[in-house]
């Protein structure tokens, strides 16, 4: 009896372990929830996820921790990185990626990870984080894959979200080369991955035209593999929002990229 008990409340720990996830602290500073599907789904693809915020704050829950059933179900390991601010400190953000990305394959084989199959994914300034670390990051820590939604592109703040520069570049922003250097749509080279970018055509918080659809246009001038899906309305923030009119229609449509 008491044997049964107990196995009942080490699967129910384990349920429960498995449904909040795994808290990672990384070296940096920077938290990451790891949440990994059952051993015999598992795929071995990864994805870390960069919340959006403007670079202030993190949306970790519509566009983080909601989504983790999404991918689990698919088999797919997910870890939702609480990244710090970067203050006008670019290498901040982008050294917590790097070392989550590194964190994934440190424990791939406990994790049942393809160390060479780690995507990442993005919302708005975290977008701008995804897009700049699959355009920057040394050969060993590129993703393999992007999802973006959108996503702030541009450090011009001219063209997009002036919140997002100031938290990226700080006073450095008046500096054209670096302006340019930053904005991913310029940075796209032979390593940078293929990607997926999920907008609503009515967002006024980051225009389109001027991020989302000149991060695809330079992905497809480049020969790489992109695809894009732009709703008519949803503005901007959507994430995870089951209310969303086209919430269904677009997860089922990143399910099918992702499996292409």
């Amino acid at each position: 009896m008491k044997k049964g008990l107990f196995l009942l409340l080490a699967l129910f720990i384990s349920v429960l372990a498995s449904a909040e996830g795994q808290l990672v602290k990384l070296s940096t500073g920077a938290e990451m929830t790891v949440y990994l599907p059952d051993a015999d789904k598992a795929t071995g693809r990864a994805v870390v996820d960069c919340p959006g915020g403007g670079y202030s704050h993190l949306s970790m829950d519509n566009e983080g921790h909601n989504w983790a059933s999404f991918y689990n179900d698919l088999g797919i390991a997910y870890a939702v990185l609480k990244y710090r601010m970067p203050k006008g400190d670019r290498n901040i953000p982008l050294s917590d990626v790097y070392e989550a990305i590194g964190t994934f394959k440190e424990n791939a084989e406990k994790w049942h990870v393809n160390p060479n199959d780690i995507g990442i994914q993005g919302f708005s300034a975290g977008g701008h984080l995804a897009s700049a670390v699959s355009t920057h990051a040394p050969a060993e820590l590129r993703p393999k894959f992007s999802v973006l939604f959108y996503p702030v592109i541009s450090m011009d703040e001219r063209v997009t979200h002036k919140g997002s520069c100031v938290g990226f570049l700080g006073d450095s922003r008046s500096d054209e080369d670096l302006v340019k250097e930053w904005s991913s749509h310029e940075a796209v080279d032979s390593l940078t991955p293929p990607a997926i970018i999920i907008l609503a055509s009515d967002d006024r918080a980051v225009p389109p035209l001027t991020n989302g659809l000149e991060y695809y246009s330079a992905l497809r001038k480049a020969g790489k593999k992109a695809a894009l899906f732009a709703y008519p309305s949803g503005g901007h923030g959507f994430g995870f929002r089951d209310t969303w009119k086209y919430h269904d229609l677009m997860l089922k449509e990143l399910e099918i990229w992702l499996k292409e």
